[in-house]
This record gives structure tokens, C-alpha cells and sequence, in this order.
């Protein structure tokens, strides 16, 4: 008799919402978390409105029931690749749809949603006042104006990216200034319109910037980069400025005299910058610099690559690429270098003064290296490497002829 009213009692009838909830949020894998969903319509719906994240290709009338089912979606990815998109893709429409709809939206990705428009960014911003994270890369018809909007609705925004965006200028760093004053993570690459003001003035009110891409920004020169420098002393963290050619070694002695906790430093391309700076670089991150490209450094010399060497503790990444008066003497220094090298990543393509005998020396004092790229160094060959006994790590992939696949860490 016990048996049949136990059999009688189905686990719906004893266990809330609450309680369901709370075994969902126990389960580790998307798999075990779909499953979940897959025992009742009570379960699903328990599974639906507790989901956090969503990829989706979908128009309006899908948005729609995408929102009634996942009522507490937080971040949402609709970008498109550059190789596979879909017609006529995400439009203004949509954007309205998902202001309207997905109220505690945190994180939205638009990279690459090519047909919306500013008057899809006014709607953003005016219905997503939670968001925190937004991605509009090389959405090219957007301006300062939908933007601006955002600045003004988002108040709690820490990441914007705009790679791509060529039609904004100083108006959206002015925006975020005044509105966004926990900023965390500004990505303007290929914005040719922001200039030394724009940063300037983002700021005076950004002060917390920890991730600041800049780079093929051409009119950024060493002003902008002392006020970042000043304003974001303790905060700053990564600085892209690849192929910015007005900054010189006074922008690298900004960063040297004002910030701190500088991990990762790209200056490829920035043709004005000497061994001056570099070696003030090396003293002052020490202990915090983990990634340094300064490949086409035209300037660029043995002393630099052998302070970064020497000096700088934890260095994981470097490139030199192109910077065709660094020789073997760089590496001579690190026989006085009382630790080993925690280098991962060594880009020497096109340093034909480097050779077998150079990379000898490292590897006496590296033995973490998982990629070295020796193209276009006509000293170094495979066949001289081997002829010299050369002992590479065994997770250590060498790069002689192109054929292998780059880390991107120092893009």
C-alpha cells in the first residue's frame, strides 16, 4: 500500500520552481543543462528562462518568441563571419525587437551586422539600460550619432568595440566621457577620424581604461598617448597602437613615467620610436610586461631587445619582425640573467643580422618557447640548426618558410 501512493507522487508535485532552479544551476555542461529541459514543458520553461547566453540567426518574428522564452537572457551574439553571412542579416528592426524584448541584456555582439543604421542604436540605447558589453565591429554605416545615444543610455557600459567604424569621430569619446564613467575596454581600430582631443577628452571622465586599442589610428600621436597615460595610470593594461606613425619615444616615456601594470604594448609600425625609450620601458615593467610587438621599429636596435630580454621578468611575447639592425649581440646579455626566460612566443622574421649562433643563446636560457618564426633570416635554417645542435623544446614550433599558423597574441 506504501509502495502505490509513493508510485502516486510525481517529483512536480514536490518540488517548487525554486527548488527545480536550483538543481539546474547545479548542472556544469550545456549538454546536461539541455537535458534538463527535455523531461516536461514545466521543465523547459524552468531551463528557458534561466538561460544566460544565446547565438542566433533569427528576423523579428523569431526575436520575439526568442524573448517570451528566454526572459532572462543576459548576453546575445548575432554577429556574422566575414566569409558566411546571411540576407539581409540583422536590421534596425531587429535591434527595436530586442530593446523592446530583452530587457536584462548585458552583453550584445552585432560584429559584422552590415545593415544597421544609427536609428537601430537609438533604440538600443534607449531600451537597454543594463548593458555592459557592445560590439558593432565594421558595422560601417554607424556615426556618432546612434553611438552617442548608447553612451547616453548605457551608463554602465565597460566594453565598446568599434573596429571598423569609420565614420566616428571625437563626438562618441566626448559621449563616453561624460556618461560612461566605468569604461573598461575601448577597441577603435581603423577609426581614422579620433584624433589626440577625442582621447583627450574620453578621459577626463574614463579614467578606469584598462584595454585601449588605437592602432591604424593615424592621427593619434603622443599627446593622446600622455593623457591616457596620465589620466589611466593605475588601470591601464594593454595599448594597441600599431602603425600609429606620430607617436615617438615621448609616448613610450609617458607610459614609462605614469603607468605601472602595463602587460602588453603594441608599437609595430611606429617607425619615430628609439632604443631611448625602449630601454626605460624595460625598467619601469619589470615584473608586469608580458607582450611587446615592435616589429618595422626601424630604429631598433641590439640594447632594446636585450633590456626586454634581461630585464623584463615575465615576458612571454615579442616581435621584432623587420627591425633589420638587431644582430646576435642581443642575446648576450642573458648569460648575466640569473633566472630562465618564461618566453613563449619570438617573431624574427626579416632580421637578417640574426643567426644559428643567436638562437643558440636563447635556448640556453628558454626553455618555455613554443613558437619562434625565422622567415626571410637567411643565417637561419633549418639545416644549420640541426648541423648546430640546436636543441629546440619539444612543444616548440619553428616557423623557417611561412607554413606555419601564428599565435595571435600579438595582434
Amino acid at each position: 500500500m506504501a509502495s502505490d501512493v509513493l508510485e502516486a507522487i510525481s517529483i512536480n508535485d514536490v518540488l517548487t520552481d525554486d527548488e527545480l532552479r536550483a538543481v539546474l544551476s547545479k548542472l556544469g555542461s550545456d549538454q546536461d543543462k539541455e537535458a534538463f529541459g527535455l523531461v516536461c514543458k514545466r521543465w523547459l520553461h524552468l531551463q528557458s528562462t534561466e538561460r544566460k547566453k544565446l547565438f542566433a540567426r533569427a528576423g523579428p518574428h523569431m526575436l520575439r518568441r526568442m524573448a517570451a522564452r528566454f526572459s532572462r537572457l543576459q548576453e546575445l551574439d548575432l554577429s556574422q563571419s566575414v566569409s558566411r553571412s546571411f540576407y539581409p542579416g540583422v536590421t534596425d528592426s531587429d535591434l527595436s525587437v530586442i530593446a523592446d524584448g530583452f530587457s536584462c541584456l548585458r552583453v550584445l555582439n552585432l560584429q559584422n551586422c552590415k545593415g544597421i543604421t544609427d536609428k537601430g542604436l537609438v533604440a538600443i540605447g534607449s531600451g537597454l539600460s543594463s548593458l555592459q558589453s557592445l560590439d558593432v565591429s565594421y558595422c560601417r554605416k554607424l556615426t556618432d550619432k546612434g553611438l552617442s545615444v548608447v553612451a547616453g543610455g548605457c551608463s554602465d557600459l565597460r566594453s565598446l568595440r568599434l573596429t571598423g567604424c569609420r565614420l566616428v569621430t571625437n563626438g562618441v569619446l566626448q559621449a563616453l566621457s561624460k556618461n560612461c564613467r566605468n569604461l573598461e575596454e575601448l577597441v577603435l581600430q581603423g577609426c581614422i577620424n579620433i584624433t589626440d582631443s577625442g582621447l583627450t577628452e574620453l578621459v577626463n571622465g574614463c579614467r578606469g581604461i584598462k584595454f585601449l586599442d588605437v592602432n591604424k589610428c593615424s592621427n593619434i600621436g603622443d599627446v593622446g598617448v600622455f593623457s591616457v597615460s596620465e589620466a589611466c595610470a593605475s588601470s591601464l593594461k594593454t595599448l594597441k597602437l600599431l602603425d600609429c606613425n606620430k607617436i615617438g619615444n615621448a609616448s613610450i616615456l609617458s607610459l614609462a613615467k605614469f603607468c605601472k601594470n602595463l602587460e602588453t604594448l603594441i608599437i609595430g609600425g611606429c617607425r619615430n620610436i628609439s632604443d631611448e625609450s625602449i630601454s626605460s620601458l624595460a625598467a619601469t615593467f619589470k615584473n608586469s610586461l608580458k607582450n611587446l610587438r615592435m616589429d618595422w621599429c626601424l630604429n631598433i636596435s641590439d640594447s632594446s631587445l636585450s633590456c626586454i630580454l634581461v630585464h623584463c621578468r615575465n615576458i612571454e611575447a615579442i616581435d621584432i619582425g623587420c627591425c633589420e639592425e638587431v644582430t646576435d649581440a642581443a642575446f648576450e646579455g642573458l648569460s648575466s640573467r640569473e633566472t630562465k626566460l618564461s618566453l613563449k612566443v619570438l617573431k624574427l622574421s626579416n632580421c637578417a643580422k640574426i643567426t644559428v649562433a643567436g638562437i643558440g643563446k636563447l635556448l640556453n636560457k628558454c626553455s618555455s618557447l613554443e613558437y619562434l618564426d625565422v622567415r626571410s633570416c637567411p643565417q637561419i635554417t633549418k639545416a644549420g640548426c640541426e648541423e648546430a645542435g640546436l636543441s629546440f623544446p619539444d612543444c616548440c614550433k619553428v616557423n623557417f618558410t611561412g607554413s606555419l599558423s601564428e599565435p595571435d597574441v600579438l595582434l
